[in-house]
């Protein structure tokens, strides 16, 4: 990792997008075998200054999302290094039959990027929102499912997927600015959870950007006397089982915590994972429900699905008290 991808803050300005451009451009100059395809997001997705440096490295289908993942699974299966990338929605849903047959049955490895996912592009209505990735994703067998809390985590996740031997779908969430979680180095793995805050009473398990807010919700509860953990389930699969399992032993309450539909997220991932424990927490699953009622800037979604740190704290404090 060069010093430029260390610095945290310029990566926050940057956004998760931007940061996957600059990585993308630094890998170009080493990797002969690096290939980026678009459908016809070079600049969304920080790539503009990729395309005109490694243009025998770049392939831009246009708005063919389908033929995307058909010529990704192709070239990955001669030897390349492929990364495609459009927005989340587009990415997963528009090309599900070839994500299903080309990647997840042939298990070529593809990195799949899925941009904006979640309610970040609210303000231009649900058909750019991407709700339901995880859940479509999880449902094919083979592919890796990964969201970074930060743009620094994203670095981490790119150089481990320089060793990863499986088909992931990457999925970014937030905005530029983005949040930042990581203001030091640390080891990553994947499929292994991190605890990014301490505590004894209660567990709040989130995945992507949106851990920002289980931060401040965390410190929210810890005024009134909740002490409580906060864990990056950066990825969704291959799910770290045994790690919740330690986590939430002692806990009163275990929360999980998406910008994602409940249904077939990162809460019924845990749910999955913890069934058979015979001793468990109640189980909070924040995220959101499964309509397409909302359209709004980012601020005023989060707030209208309860995805604010007010909002979430007061969601677990009403919980605690019912148990």
């Amino acid at each position: 990792m060069n010093n430029t991808l260390k610095n945290h803050k310029m990566l926050a300005r940057l956004g998760q997008r931007g940061t996957f451009g600059m990585v993308m451009l630094e890998k170009a100059k080493k990797k002969e075998d690096l290939l980026v395809i678009t459908a016809d997001v070079s600049i969304p997705a920080g790539l503009d200054r990729y395309r005109k440096q490694h243009s025998d490295k770049f392939i831009d289908v246009g708005i063919a999302e389908q033929n995307m993942i058909g010529i990704a699974a192709g070239l990955a299966s001669e030897g390349f290094d492929v990364y495609t990338t459009t927005y989340a929605p587009f990415h997963t849903l528009r090309c599900l039959e070839q994500i299903r047959m080309d990647i997840g049955e042939m298990k070529h490895p593809v990195r799949m990027v899925g941009l904006s996912s979640g309610v970040v592009l609210g303000m231009i209505g649900n058909m750019h929102c991407s709700f339901e990735d995880i859940a479509v994703i999880r449902a094919i067998p083979n592919i890796a499912i990964i969201s970074p809390a930060d743009s620094f985590e994203l670095v981490k996740v790119l150089e481990a997927l320089e060793s990863y031997p499986n088909p992931v779908y990457l999925r970014l969430t937030s905005g530029a600015p983005s949040p930042i979680i990581y203001k030091e180095d640390y080891n990553f793995e994947i499929g292994k959870t991190i605890s990014v805050k301490n505590g004894e009473d209660i567990a709040i398990f989130a995945t992507g950007s949106i851990i920002s807010e289980a931060i401040k919700a965390a410190e929210l509860l810890e005024l009134e006397g909740i002490n409580t953990e906060v864990i990056n389930v950066h990825t969704i699969r291959p799910l770290d089982n045994e790690g919740i399992k330690m986590v939430i032993k002692d806990k009163k309450l275990l929360v999980s915590m998406e910008e994602h539909v409940i249904a077939g997220g990162l809460g019924s991932a845990i749910s999955e994972a913890i069934a058979m424990e015979v001793k468990k927490p109640p189980h909070l699953m924040i995220g959101l429900p499964s309509d397409y009622s909302r359209a709004g800037i980012y601020e005023e979604m989060l707030d209208y699905y309860g995805l604010t740190a007010n909002k979430v704290a007061k969601s677990i404090k009403e919980t605690l008290n019912n148990i």
